[in-house]
């Protein structure tokens, strides 16, 4: 399910990074920018949704500190290890794992 735009509830759901957490990362990395909606809400595109990916797995799984999260994201986005499955499918992965989550609980 291919979106232009998704909500932070959406976007926390998806990558299972509580919103609180999205917002801090939005103060602390550059290339997290999110654009608002003119209600004030944070509106994320796949290219976010990659990048909280990204540094879920830094931050969350490899156990870097917000600078060096920031420091791996500056030199391209890899921290020199063999990247086993790239971060786009991950997410699509993921997308696809809430819409049949969603899908089975209507059932």
């Amino acid at each position: 399910m291919k979106k232009l735009y998704y909500s932070i509830g959406e976007v926390s759901e998806i990558t299972d990074v509580d919103a609180h957490v999205l917002r801090y990362w939005e103060s602390v990395f550059d290339e997290l920018s999110p654009k608002k909606n003119k209600a004030g809400n944070r509106t994320y595109k796949e290219n976010d949704i990659e990048t909280i990916l990204k540094l879920k797995e830094l931050i969350q799984e490899k156990k870097y500190s917000t600078k060096g999260a920031q420091q791996v994201l500056k030199d391209g986005g890899t921290d020199g290890e063999n990247e086993e499955v790239p971060v786009s499918l991950k997410k699509d992965l993921k997308e696809m794992r809430v819409f049949l989550k969603n899908l089975l609980e209507k059932l």
